[in-house]
């Protein structure tokens, strides 16, 4: 015969069982690894724009070293680490995007680069793509028929 639990046995069997998080120090680690890529992404813009470069290129390629700086460490398994330590900090940014689509291609890879990566590299990023295409569309058509 199996005995079964009550709700309020239950849920003292999941607080038990369920690890504790610190808030306050997930919020730190988030702010200052957060802050301190935004800080690396400020750094390639000011030095672009030193280099006499307008602000739409800058935009442009501080955008793709960004990403491709968190596809690489993602490629070499530091992304990983820093969103233990970070959480939201690390994922927030454009680096976690990045790290969003890498992540699933590098762990398919055994299986092909065709069916493998090519196949589930959108596996977490495509709804995100989606939408943001989608909502883009609705949005020019509606400032088209406004203007």
């Amino acid at each position: 015969m199996r005995k079964t639990m009550t709700d309020k046995e239950y849920q003292n069997y999941v607080e038990k069982k369920s690890p504790n998080s610190n808030i306050v120090r997930n919020v730190i680690r988030a702010f200052i690894v957060g802050g301190l890529i935004c800080i690396v992404g400020q750094f390639i813009t000011n030095a672009l724009r030193m280099r006499g470069y307008d602000q739409e290129k800058v935009a442009g390629v501080t955008s793709l070293l960004m990403i491709l700086m968190g596809a690489l460490f993602t490629g070499l398994n530091l992304y990983d680490d820093l969103g233990r330590f970070a959480g939201a900090g690390s994922i927030v940014p454009i680096t976690g995007f990045a790290n969003s689509i890498v992540s699933p291609a590098m762990e398919f890879k055994s299986e092909g680069y065709v069916m493998g990566v090519g196949g589930r590299m959108f596996v977490i990023a495509g709804p995100v793509l989606v939408y943001g295409i989608s909502a883009s569309i609705v949005a020019g058509i509606v400032y088209f028929l406004l203007r």
